[in-house]
């Protein structure tokens, strides 16, 4: 295992990985709570050396080798430290690979890397993409109990169907989820985009990932609906699609 790199951001330390290649380079952005060694960025990484292609992945601030507290993550900050990762170890035309709230950084990627005339992403593939989930799936839902957590605690704890240890979802990182959502109206990427989406997903519903498709109108967008997929979609079938769906984007980006 090569070892990471890092790089300090705000006064985090934050861990990447980066396999030189040819362009379009994939750039991989993990789920909440999930590592750069997770079973589909190491599907991707491995995929990428063999065809030569540049891979880039990182832990935000709280996770895997990153420095910081999980608690003290927001979409910002989490945001913030992606673009700078990209900027610092990226060169031409890349490739966005956004899994679940990685598909939220993805989409402000653009939007931010396209306010500061940069344009040099050639295209995304959005694993069940969980843009505005704090806003769309978690306020709707929340109990009295929850409520109460967050205005007493300023959290509220939740079982995990991935970890032993609870999520934990903070009043700053739903607060800060109101100032970077990107579901209000439509969305330009200037580029295509390829939503992988199961539908036995019991965490994003397969309607998120219609409702985004209904705010892409200007883009080239592909859907590809799982039968049995569930959030992870890291069953070999699953992973041969990401793999394919990846592959075919940068030969056509190419």
């Amino acid at each position: 295992m090569t070892p990471p790199v890092f790089l300090d951001v705000d006064g985090l330390t934050i861990a990447a990985r980066q396999t030189a290649g040819a362009a379009p380079g994939i750039v991989w952005l993990g789920g909440y709570k999930s590592d750069m060694l997770g079973t589909k960025a190491e599907t991707l990484s491995d995929w990428a050396s063999r065809e030569g292609r540049a891979f880039l992945r990182h832990d935000y601030s709280g996770h895997g080798e990153s420095g910081g507290a999980f608690a003290d993550g927001t979409i910002s900050k989490w945001l913030s430290q992606s673009l700078a990762v990209f900027r610092r170890f990226t060169e031409g035309k890349q490739i966005l690979v956004g899994s679940s709230m990685g598909a939220w950084i993805a989409l402000r990627m653009v939007q931010e890397l396209r306010k500061a005339g940069e344009s040099r992403i050639a295209g995304m593939v959005l694993l069940a993409p969980a843009p505005d989930f704090t806003a769309e799936l978690v306020e709707p839902v929340l109990t009295k109990a929850q409520k109460r957590d967050l205005r007493q605690k300023g959290f509220f704890e939740e079982p995990s169907d991935y970890s032993a240890e609870p999520y934990i979802y903070t009043r700053a990182l739903i607060e800060d989820g109101r100032n970077n959502l990107v579901m209000t109206g439509p969305i330009d990427t200037h580029c295509p985009v390829h939503i992988l989406q199961g539908l036995a997903d019991p965490d994003v519903p397969s309607s998120h990932a219609l409702k985004l498709v209904s705010l892409l109108p200007a883009d080239d967008v592909t859907l590809s609906l799982i039968p049995g997929g569930d959030h992870r979609l890291s069953r070999p079938q699953d992973l041969d699609m990401l793999v394919r769906t990846v592959d075919a984007m940068a030969r056509q980006a190419g």
